[in-house]
């Protein structure tokens, strides 16, 4: 099932998300509806803040990015209570954009290399060190899970030149092609 994609602006993505167990109500199929809700917005990741729900998951599937690091080809993860344990090397920039900030996209600064634990949905426990894209794409899913979008990463004078873009989006005023909860919706 295709969920809607909680827009900026809703309090539940500036939310410390909580971890969860393996009892979770209905945990597979949600997991299922979220790789179905990112494959159809185009994404290659998608937290559960984004689907309004204050919890530590998040899934990704970066085989969008395989053109650009071949690595990425099968590079399918689902993510439960997550916790990044070391961050390394000088910050890069890449661009990035977000399903629940449509039409914006900046660079952003990261560190290229991070060491997770986290439990998959069987809650086996893993811990890994992932580098470049790989890296790049689990931090940005991570901070949703910590309440922390792109756009807090970028300098005040951007988010000052995107505040009626954000704004617009916050109020339901941004054309997308998959369905989206919007906080400030006028109806």
């Amino acid at each position: 099932m295709i969920l809607p994609i909680v827009a900026y602006g809703a309090s539940v993505l500036k939310k410390k998300a909580v971890d969860i167990d393996k009892d979770y109500p209905a945990l597979s199929d949600l997991i299922d509806n979220m790789f179905e809700t990112m494959y159809y917005a185009h994404g290659v990741g998608l937290a559960a803040p984004q689907v309004g729900l204050s919890i530590r998951l998040f899934v990704v599937d970066a085989n969008p990015f395989a053109e650009d690091d071949a690595s990425l080809k099968h590079f399918k993860r689902i993510f439960i209570n997550a916790q990044i344990v070391e961050e390394s090397g000088e910050k890069w920039k890449f661009n990035e954009g977000c399903l629940s900030i449509p039409g914006v996209r900046e660079d952003i600064e990261r560190v290229p290399t991070i060491r997770l634990k986290w439990v998959d949905e069987h809650f086996t426990p893993f811990e890994e060190t992932f580098t470049g894209l790989k890296a790049r794409v689990i931090q940005h899913e991570y901070d949703h899970i910590d309440g922390i979008l792109f756009t807090d990463r970028m300098s005040q004078l951007k988010r000052t030149i995107l505040h009626s873009k954000l704004s617009n989006i916050t109020k339901g005023k941004v054309n997308v092609d998959y369905r989206m909860k919007f906080p400030q919706l006028k109806k």
